[in-house]
């Protein structure tokens, strides 16, 4: 075949590509198709799914994982989850619905599987030129990485010689690695704490190492996911709204020092929070012991900053992952180790190069990747048809710089370096939408896409030497 051929580009004319066929990939795909956007998309796996095919190699997913956010706040923007599904659905639950909303939309189609993206080059042009994994090169008007943050596993050094295993989280899959073993879990981000309880179940002795103090919300107030609860009522100001969900907490969960974890240096939502009452669960039942932050490696032993050790057969560092686009990092400005991007989604260099799912908010993910998803679709689509609206945003791109904090004082960290508040972020670009004159992003919006009608294909392909 032509395109089999590494000394010819495949021309592929207006087509966007897009990589990654997960769930930032798939909203993507739906808003192109949606605005009657020719485009081709890339999956270097064999499914749709992304990091909750466990079977896609370098999947953090592992078996007792559940969605951090509740199932009626989590879906896709006109396609919400299930009913029968639990307050916090699996692993195999998100896999099963991620899947059905790409046949509900017929997104498959323009989903070329087992096809790795090697790299992109930016022409004279302007165009980009795309390796696959296979040699084969195609040209199009633009490129949405949609490949995720959750593929290069971050991993601390710290002096001495450790006589068990270390492992990051990424490894990890069942709490049957821990039968029989004296374990400790390094960090406590949701996956951390999760993997925690695991070890609390099943290994002989366990532990959770922490740099600093975190708010527990539980999963659960009033009877309700805790999300559902911040989403029903009025939306108040941060210093209004601070204030109060503090002293729910305080009545929820109490002084948590008394468990041996430390006292949170920051004031509530200045950090994620830990959304989990299991882990709270161990602690108050003595299953898990809660040590501080590693100092060195002594053999078979531990040493803590605290001059206390412990000795252990296994340590699990969750200790999160790097953000990394390796076929076109060199094209997004890097700071604090994420991109920088105009509202975490437009390349401020490349006015057609985008990222969907570069940022850190207190949201459900889904909804906010159709949102992003949209509205590149939409700023693509003035490109070709409305030359005078792309121009007004080229300019927002260059200058805006709007204050999506939501009057918080986020932690200076590097997972802060794109953190912004959702609720900010959601109103400021409702007001972008009109101002640029684009659709509402409604639940109906894609409605007529569930006819069965293909992806859009490409234009005639032309071959170029």
């Amino acid at each position: 075949m032509a395109d089999q051929q590494t000394d010819k580009i495949i021309d592929c004319g207006d087509a966007v590509c897009v990589v990654g066929a997960g769930p930032g990939g798939l909203s993507a795909a739906r808003a192109l198709k949606g605005m009657k956007l020719a485009y081709e998309q890339f999956e270097r796996h064999s499914d749709v799914g992304g990091i909750w095919d466990m079977s896609n190699p370098g999947s953090p997913i592992y078996e007792s994982a559940h969605f951090i956010s509740s199932r009626d706040l989590s879906g896709f923007i006109g396609f919400p989850m299930p009913k029968s599904f639990p307050d916090y659905p699996t692993n195999q639950q998100i896999l099963s619905y991620v899947r059905s909303y790409a046949e509900a939309f017929d997104l498959r189609g323009a989903i070329r599987f087992n096809t790795a993206v090697q790299n992109v080059k930016k022409e004279e042009s302007g165009k980009w030129l795309v390796t696959l994994g296979n040699g084969s090169r195609r040209r199009y008007r633009a490129v949405i990485c949609a490949t995720g943050c959750n593929w290069d596993p971050n991993m601390p050094e710290v002096k001495g010689h450790f006589n068990g295993e270390i492992r990051h989280s990424v490894t990890y899959k069942s709490s049957d690695e821990f039968a029989g073993k004296r374990v400790m879990i390094v960090g406590a981000g949701n996956s951390g704490a999760d993997i925690g309880c695991d070890a609390a179940a099943r290994a002989d002795k366990a532990f959770i190492s922490l740099r600093r103090g975190y708010h527990f919300i539980p999963k659960h107030l009033f009877g309700l996911p805790a999300d559902q609860v911040g989403e029903s009522g009025p939306q108040l100001p941060m210093w209004i709204a601070r204030p109060i969900m503090s002293l729910l907490l305080k009545m929820f969960t109490g002084d948590l020092t008394r468990f041996g974890l430390p006292k949170p240096d920051h004031r509530l939502f200045e950090s994620h929070p830990l959304l989990n009452s299991q882990l709270l669960h161990n602690l108050q039942h003595g299953n898990i012991a809660v040590k501080p932050d590693v100092a060195s490696y002594d053999g078979d032993e531990v040493v803590f900053k605290d001059g206390s050790r412990e000795k252990l057969d296994l340590v699990i560092y969750a200790t999160g992952y790097k953000w990394s686009c390796k076929y076109a990092a060199e094209y997004f400005e890097w700071r604090g180790g994420r991109p920088q991007l105009y509202l975490s989604m437009f390349s401020r260099d490349h006015r057609n190069l985008f990222g969907i799912g570069y940022v850190e908010t207190n949201s459900s993910a889904y909804k906010l990747f159709d949102t992003e998803a949209f509205m590149i679709a939409a700023y693509l689509r003035d490109q070709m048809d409305n030359p005078g609206g792309a121009s007004r945003f080229d300019a927002l791109i260059a200058s805006d710089d709007p204050d999506l904090s939501g009057g918080l004082k986020f932690v200076k960290s590097q997972r802060h370096e794109v953190y912004l508040e959702a609720h900010a972020l959601k109103s400021y670009l409702k007001r972008l939408r009109r101002k640029m004159g684009w659709p509402e992003l409604s639940e109906t919006y894609y409605d007529h896409l569930r006819t069965g009608a293909t992806a859009q294909a490409s234009p005639a392909l032309r071959v170029a030497a």
